[in-house]
């Protein structure tokens, strides 16, 4: 067994939803949100594409959040063209965090508009009405998380824009939600032959423990055939996550089932949301595969952590 089978393991009822379960018409169903409620269940906030090409997203609750799965008839959280002109084409890829001091949940997601991707943001305490806050990063910008509580006297943001020097990790500060600034480059793409070279991306949003902020991130690489996503590992300080600790050097779960392999995109696991057992180490990832179906992993933030004081490298070693 590798060292990538270690660390998250496919559960074998995968893929866990599909478009046959859907109740109404619909092209793929992928990259889910992810909370445990209250009582226990699972709710995936699922990106839902149409017969058009267009996404919405979609909740999906199951007692054990593997199986029996109970799905919305019809959309949860739908484009509001007329309010939202940045929805026009589409949401997409939401992350969930609870923010207790708002007793609300905090969606990220990207709004597809004219002007290309860019991040909103709403909130929502029982994932059926939605006040939605807005656009708060501009084109072309996505792959964005909450931090779960202020850093001091601000919220903090993960997210992605795409520059001319390349796709990295930034963190912003707001003291509202809405107003965002400070921005700072938190995680940069590698360059040259490395499995993260040029584009990355935040994953799930950031995993608090007691040694620092635990990042799952995509790595994006460039072959002959297309592009390959894979995942990786950083850990980040706790107090200024601005500072990343250390980075694995390899990735540490890549496509190889044949419903990660073949899709509307080949090549792809893509995790936007994560659980928490009970146990306090065990992690559930929902994950998208070949933007076509939905999947589970399991992993321990214990042997993750375990992983890069072994496979991880500080920022000065990172060419």
């Amino acid at each position: 067994m590798s060292v990538q089978d270690q660390l998250l393991v496919r559960h074998p009822a995968n893929p866990i939803l599909t478009r046959e379960a859907w109740p109404y018409p619909v092209n793929t169903v992928f990259n889910p949100g992810a909370v445990r409620l209250a009582d226990g269940s699972t709710l995936l906030l699922c990106r839902v594409e149409d017969l058009r090409g267009h996404s919405h997203l979609c909740a999906a609750r199951s007692q054990n959040g593997v199986d029996g799965w109970h799905i919305d008839p019809h959309p949860t959280l739908a484009p509001a063209v007329d309010t939202h002109p940045e929805e026009v084409w589409g949401i997409e890829d939401p992350r969930i965090t609870y923010v207790e001091e708002l007793r609300q949940y905090v969606v990220a997601y990207t709004a597809y508009s004219r002007g290309g991707p860019g991040v909103s943001l709403a909130l929502t305490a029982d994932f059926r009405t939605f006040e939605r806050i807005g656009s708060v990063m501009s084109p072309e910008d996505k792959d964005a998380a909450l931090f779960p509580r202020r850093l001091g006297d601000y919220w903090a943001l993960l997210h992605r824009p795409v520059g001319s020097i390349g796709a990295h990790i930034w963190l912003s500060f707001s003291p509202d939600l809405r107003h965002w600034g400070s921005h700072r480059l938190v995680l940069p793409a590698r360059r040259g032959a490395w499995w993260d070279a040029n584009k990355i991306g935040l994953c799930t949003p950031p995993i608090e423990t007691e040694r620092g902020w635990l990042l799952l991130y995509h790595g994006v690489r460039q072959n002959a055939s297309g592009c390959l996503y894979r995942l990786g590992l950083a850990l980040m300080d706790r107090n200024t996550p601005e500072r990343c600790l250390l980075r694995g050097d390899s990735w540490i779960f890549g496509p190889q089932a044949p419903y990660e392999q073949h899709g509307d995109v080949k090549n792809v696991v893509f995790p936007c949301g994560f659980t928490l057992d009970p146990d306090g180490d065990t992690l559930n990832f929902y994950y998208g595969g070949a933007d076509t179906c939905i999947a589970l992993a399991q992993g321990s933030i214990r042997c993750m952590l375990a992983w890069l004081d072994h496979h991880g490298s500080p920022p000065d070693r990172w060419d």
